[in-house]
């Protein structure tokens, strides 16, 4: 199916493009988010008398979206989840946890903005890349730990806990069987 992009796609081409995509691919997604139109004579005339005003809008949010950046680039988020000894999460943290932190951190993002490959199912620092914009992308850091001071070490606020020393003295093998004696 031939299409007309409305706006820049990632791994599809430019704001005024015509492309070929799968049925499903224009039916379900591209022409339901307003990011494409079907490639007919009188869409694309209709496209190219709404091209300056498209381009504008296109404009406009870029540099809101930079203007986003210069807030959110290089931010954490703390995320506290159970996890095994071995650092392993007991589930797993996906886009939508991650969204609802920041949000709660008082920055805006939505789920489909960031761009998680897969979930992430460990403990510790996570740089996770986040679209503003299909031309713009920053990296957060996403904090994942048991306790809100096990995260605070992990992020370097606090230094790592120092291991308990033992009140008696280590004793030799020898000594040890002469004391059971």
């Amino acid at each position: 199916m031939q299409i007309i992009l409305l706006e820049r796609v990632p791994k599809l081409g430019q704001m005024g493009e015509v492309v070929t995509v799968k049925p499903g691919f224009a039916r379900n997604f591209l022409i339901p988010q307003g990011k494409a139109l079907r490639a007919t004579k009188a869409s694309i005339g209709d496209f190219e008398k709404r091209r300056a005003q498209l381009e504008a809008r296109n404009l406009e949010r870029k540099q809101d979206a930079q203007g986003m950046a210069a807030k959110v680039d290089g931010q954490m988020a703390t995320l506290l989840r159970q996890a095994s000894e071995t650092s392993q999460l007991y589930g797993s943290v996906n886009a939508r946890d991650i969204a609802q932190a920041f949000t709660e951190a008082g920055i805006s993002l939505d789920r489909q903005q960031i761009r998680l490959d897969q979930p992430l199912k460990t403990l510790g620092l996570h740089d996770v890349p986040v679209a503003l914009h299909p031309e713009v992308e920053v990296t957060v850091r996403v904090n994942i730990a048991r306790s809100q001071a096990e995260a605070d070490i992990q992020a370097g606020k606090l230094p790592p806990a120092a291991e308990p020393e033992d009140e008696e003295p280590e004793l030799s093998l020898e000594e040890e069987l002469a004391a059971l004696i």
